[in-house]
Parts: C-alpha cells; structure tokens; sequence
C-alpha cells in the first residue's frame, strides 16, 4: 500500500503487518456542538482506512481522542450557562450515536482530554526537564528554538508560521514567552473556567500537549498512522512532533501524517464558529446514511470537498442502484457466469493507492451495472453480487446488510 505523508510531502510505501499491530490515531472533536458534514467526512474517511486496513488481515489499534478541555467549549458552556462537563457529555454522546448511526467502527481507544491530565503534567514536567520547557508566572512554554525542525511539516517560513499560529489562538505579545512563537503547554486559565492542580498552580494543559499524552498512553512512543483534517498542519501536529520526539528521542513519532480536505458551504469552510453547518445527522434522517458516506467519500480525501444537496441526491441514486443490483435475482436458465474479478482488483488497487476511495467507488458502481446487464442477458451474477456485497461491507456501508 502506497500513502501520501505530509511531513515528507510525498507518497511512501506502507506496509501491511500482520504480525503486530499497527496504530491509527486520529484528532477527534472538540464536543460543544457536534456532529457536522466536516467532521463526518474527515471520520469517514479514517474509518474506510480501519476497515481496509482489518480487510488485508491487519490487527489495527484505533485511539481517537476527545478535546473536552478547550477554549470553544468553556465559551460555549458560559453563553449557553451550562457546566461545561455537562454540555461536553451531551454532545459527546450525540456525537457517538451520530457515528453509530453512519455506521463507523468505533476506535479501541476513546480518551478525553480531560481524564488524562496527570500524564500530561507528567509530560510537562519532563519537558522542563530537557530543557525544551519554561516556567514563567504560572505558565508553562515549549521553546520551539529547541527544534530546528519545528513546523517544517508546513512548509512555511517563520512570519507565515507565526501569522498561522495567531489565526489558531497563539498570542504573539505575550510577555513571558522568549519567542512569540513558544506555544502553552500549561497555563493558569481563566476565572470561572475549570483549573486542574499542578506543580505551576492551578490552570490547565494547553491544546498540543494533550495529543502527545493521550497518543503516547495509548499507542506507544511510535505510530504507524496519525490523521486529522488539513487545518491541523499547522500549528497542532508540528507541535506534537516537536514535544514527543523531544520526549521520547525516537524519530520518527509518526511514520505516516494523513491530512483530509476540509469541507465547504457556500464558498466559506464549515466550522462550528461560522456557524455554517448541516449536520450529519439531519442528512441520516432525510436521506439515510449511505447517501451521506458515498458522498462524502466520492472525491479524494485529500482535497477540500464542496457540499451541494444535488451532489446527494446524485449519490442516493447511485446507492439506490447498488442496492437493486444487490437484490436482483440470477436468471435459473443463466448459460454463464459474470466474472467481478477485474471489478474487485481495481476497488483493491485504488485503496491501496493512497486510499483512493472515489475510485474504489466507481468501480463499485460498474459493477453493479455489469450485475444489472448481466441479469438482463441471462447470466448468473450470483458470484459478481457477492463481491459487491463484499466490497460494500469493506468499505462501510449498511446496504450489504441485507443483501
């Protein structure tokens, strides 16, 4: 299997072990409103890659992490005058029924950050330790000046780094960071926001260093596969890379950085803060959970995809004839047999092709027009449809289950 890597910028051969097993971790949601058609893609895409990967044989260790110790969420909680735990636990668990409802695997691992704190105040500490961390008036820093690498998965350069930085909540004026640049590992938090007790007083992590903590609890010191939506390139993964391979002295953290599009809407990018969102589970309920996976499945997964309702309907018509070839019944009088050979080698040679899951999703269309072509002229197409059937259960869709 070949995937493309951001760090490297490249596409680099992956092997398939059979005898251990490969971790998958991926950057999970922030729960204070939850579930749109961007994070249902960039999960849907993750758990096509879980179900191949299972699909060749491969034991797969899954960590999706939960981000409930965050700036989006206290300030929702405060608007909406609601503990921030309890609307956290409310929109984690419509979270979880919205993944239930499309039919992902559910990961091995499902932390929340804010169960795993200790580790990383444990994490903190040792980076004070090597030096890559500073103490100043409660506050804790990692000194990106100790990596020569640090943001190189970004391909910028120092101004465009930091401008990036700024977009994504960093402040460039603090006065105790030695470089605007130095990113919060720990810091003393606002009044009527949660605080957690520390060595620096009470405050809480910052949003890197969580990743590192739950990642490396859970998956080890080394990762097979790290993903996350594109806007993550900067500044979040870098940072990951910069504190654990500080930490851990082992290099690669990570061998292969998978990024997704992000999704559109009307010329903007879907985000809960524009506000600009349908949600996965308002698309479940009027058009079914197959249409939105085709759909959401049906460019490649490292380009930003454009939401449009027709885009859907074409979609729920594709299934719908998946479905009917499915369902279809083999002619008694049949005088040969349809072949899906060619069909399942190449859904098998796009996903191992940088996971090409659009391709793999025209494939699977033609064959369920070869079925359909194939009853009309007096074939037994009893074979080809249990290779659709097979196909379709691989790559996650519930229309396999029942036919």
């Amino acid at each position: 299997m070949r995937l493309y890597d951001t760090r490297s910028n490249d596409t680099v051969a992956f092997e398939i072990v059979i005898d251990r097993p490969l971790t998958l971790y991926v950057c999970g949601v922030t729960p204070y409103d939850t579930t749109h058609i961007g994070h249902a893609r960039t999960f849907l895409i993750f758990d096509t890659l879980l179900r191949y990967l299972r699909y060749r044989g491969a034991e797969v260790q899954y960590c999706q992490n939960v981000t409930d110790v965050d700036d989006p969420l206290f300030e929702r909680a405060a608007r909406d005058n609601i503990a921030w735990d309890v609307l956290a636990e409310r929109e984690l668990e419509q979270f979880v029924a919205d993944c239930r409802a499309m039919n992902m695997v559910p990961p091995l691992y499902f932390p929340r950050a804010s169960e795993t704190i200790p580790q990383m105040i444990q994490t903190i500490e040792r980076l004070i330790e090597l030096g890559h961390g500073y103490v100043r008036n409660g506050n804790v820093y990692f000194r990106v000046s100790t990596d020569p690498d640090y943001g190189a998965m970004a391909r910028m350069g120092y101004d465009e780094l930091l401008t990036t930085a700024n977009q994504n909540g960093n402040n460039p004026d603090d006065p105790d960071k030695d470089d605007p640049l130095d990113f919060v590992l720990w810091h003393t938090g606002n009044p009527g926001e949660p605080m957690w007790p520390s060595p620096w007083g009470p405050g809480r992590p910052g949003w890197h260093i969580e990743c590192t903590a739950m990642a490396t609890k859970y998956l080890g010191e080394q990762i097979d596969i790290h993903g996350g939506g594109r806007d993550l390139i900067f500044p979040h993964h870098p940072s990951e890379i910069a504190q654990t391979e500080a930490i851990t002295g082992k290099h690669p953290f990570v061998h292969v950085w998978m990024h997704c599009g992000l999704v559109w809407l009307d010329g903007e990018k879907m985000s809960k803060s524009l506000g600009n969102m349908v949600f996965a589970r308002d698309v479940v309920r009027d058009h079914g959970a197959d249409p939105l996976r085709w759909y959401l499945l049906s460019a490649p997964y490292r380009e930003d995809f454009y939401y449009e309702h027709a885009g859907l309907l074409a979609s729920k018509e594709k299934v719908e004839r998946v479905k009917t070839a499915l369902q279809a019944q083999s002619p008694t009088n049949a005088h040969e047999i349809l072949d899906p050979t060619v069909f399942q080698t190449a859904i098998l040679a796009a996903l191992d092709d940088d996971l090409q899951i659009h391709q793999a999703l025209t494939q699977v269309a033609e064959l369920a027009t070869a079925v359909l072509v194939g009853v009309a002229e007096q074939r037994d197409v009893r074979k080809a449809q249990q290779v659709l059937c097979d196909m379709t259960s691989m790559l996650g869709f519930w229309l396999a289950e029942g036919a």
